[in-house]
């Protein structure tokens, strides 16, 4: 079969996996993201799309996706106007239709080939699959100063209170049954860097195991978090998410964004 017939059949049916990519000001980094996100699902045997989320930015993030050629992995682009990664990713999982789901984050630091591992283990059954930077197995290029450092580790160490079993909750690259994700993204309260605590939280609140997978990880440069701007706010956002695990009923109510944060999550 023509390559161009194959393309044709594999955008006619309905995607088997679906990844989300939320983008904050990404005129820079998302071109050569997305080449590298599409040719990697390019290359997989059955129906991929990309779902990328414009979280209000201020450049020509929207207009780059927008005029993205077609191809055998479609690219379709939705906005999200609540500032904060973890908003746009919440967005970003309330649109997908696709058995299984991901994220990930528009700059590639983690090698792509990660997903071939995720997706396996999602087929043999596993509900979360995570990317790991403190996996014993991973291979990581970390250019952070001693300050971001340590403060990683201290907030290592207070999500573990809350993401039991989990060493690393905040590497860019996540994979889900769908219809967990599809569940939990609606009761997901934090739009912030902390997001990730709460939504694997959440998952595992519903009874489903978070698995770590090694990785190959590179610091890219960008990188918009401070942690003499963003640490309290951090700590603020953890500690709403503990009080709010405890205390909403199970079947909680639909988020509502009080607080409008800066560009807190993106890396």
């Amino acid at each position: 079969m023509p390559p161009s017939l194959r393309g044709d059949e594999r955008t006619s049916r309905p995607p088997l996996l679906e990844i989300v990519v939320p983008a904050y000001n990404e005129e820079g980094r998302l071109p050569g993201g997305l080449l590298q996100l599409c040719a990697k699902l390019a290359r997989m045997p059955f129906p991929t799309a990309v779902i990328v989320v414009d979280n209000n930015s201020t450049d020509a993030t929207a207009e780059i996706v927008r005029a993205w050629p077609e191809g055998t992995v479609p690219v379709r682009l939705i906005q999200c106007p609540v500032p904060g990664k973890g908003a746009a990713v919440r967005a970003g999982l309330l649109e997908t239709h696709a058995p299984f789901v991901g994220f990930c984050d528009a700059d590639m630091a983690t090698d792509l080939d990660a997903i071939d591992v995720a997706f396996g283990l999602l087929l043999s059954g596993e509900r979360v699959v995570v990317g790991s930077r403190a996996h014993t197995c991973s291979d990581v290029e970390n250019r952070h100063s001693r300050v971001r450092e340590l403060g990683a580790v201290g907030f290592r160490s207070l999500a573990r209170v809350l993401v039991r079993g989990v060493n690393d909750t905040q590497c860019g690259f996540k994979f889900f049954d769908g219809a967990l994700a599809r569940q939990v993204a609606p009761r997901l309260r934090t739009p912030g860097f902390a997001f990730d605590v709460e939504l694997l939280a959440r998952c595992a609140e519903l009874g489903a195991k978070v698995l770590e997978i090694p990785v190959q990880w590179r610091d890219m440069p960008g990188s918009r978090f401070s942690p003499t701007r963003h640490s309290a706010g951090i700590l603020l956002e953890l500690g709403r998410i503990w009080l709010t695990l405890r205390t909403e009923p199970r079947a909680g109510p639909r988020p509502a964004w009080d607080q409008p944060l800066d560009s807190v999550g993106y890396p």
